[in-house]
């Protein structure tokens, strides 16, 4: 469905209505990006302002989400897409609903910034390598922005690792959580607070993941969900 080389004067109907739902999601792509981008700066340098512009922005991206999927529902009654175009506006449907999710875990990252009033323990962050876990989730929805943008399969299947990787420092990182908790009354808030983030970071990982199936459901009309072999592919 690359339309992007066609004059947008040569195009049908269906055409220009698919071209414009692809611009919307790019654009809900690029916020969702920012959203986890700017919560992870906001939590490391514990900037409040900045905790709450993320969640000021996440009702952008609820009312984004609405847009696109009236625009989807729309294209169905209207156009009555079949194969390649079909798979697309399905696939949106899908990836519109895990971008707002991702931005729902935006959101609740920054309200603990929002409510501490001292930064976090420097060390504690680095044992659980809180940043290295932002940093391969911001590296995940690039992956899935890229390949969306490029209509490319092989670039978005490097997702899928990444997630694997994220997902053994989730764990090592919820072992470190509880042994620093232990006799530690007075940190035991910073640690809830830490120990959620990560979790919120998996999910992140685990919702980027399944955009990234979804794109390759669209593009090699494959279907990934429940088949781990199949993405090694």
């Amino acid at each position: 469905m690359k339309y992007s080389n066609k004059s947008r004067t040569n195009m049908t109907h269906l055409e220009t209505e698919l071209n414009q739902l692809k611009d919307a999601m790019l654009e809900m792509m690029r916020l969702a990006l920012s959203q986890i981008q700017k919560s992870k700066t906001a939590l490391l340098n514990h900037d409040k302002d900045l905790a709450e512009e993320v969640i000021f922005r996440e009702k952008r991206m609820n009312a984004n989400e609405l847009s696109i999927d009236r625009d989807c529902e729309n294209i169905f009654a209207l156009f009555n897409p079949v194969a390649v175009d079909l798979r697309f506006v399905l696939a949106i449907l899908k990836v519109n609903t895990h971008l707002e999710r991702i931005g729902d875990h935006a959101k609740g990252i920054c309200k603990y910034v929002a409510q501490i009033e001292e930064p976090f323990n420097d060390k504690v962050l680095k044992e659980i390598r809180l940043e290295e876990m932002f940093d391969i989730a911001i590296s995940m929805l690039d992956l899935t922005l890229e390949s969306f943008e490029t209509e490319d399969s092989d670039l978005v299947r490097r997702v899928f690792e990444k997630d694997r990787e994220l997902n053994q420092i989730n764990r090592a990182a919820s072992e470190v959580i509880i042994a620093v908790s232990k006799g530690n009354k007075e940190g035991i808030n910073d640690s809830l607070y830490l120990f959620s983030a990560i979790k919120k970071l998996e999910r992140v990982g685990d919702l980027t993941k399944n955009i990234a199936e979804e794109l390759i459901f669209y593009l090699e009309a494959k279907v990934l969900k429940h088949n781990k072999a199949a993405r090694q592919k």
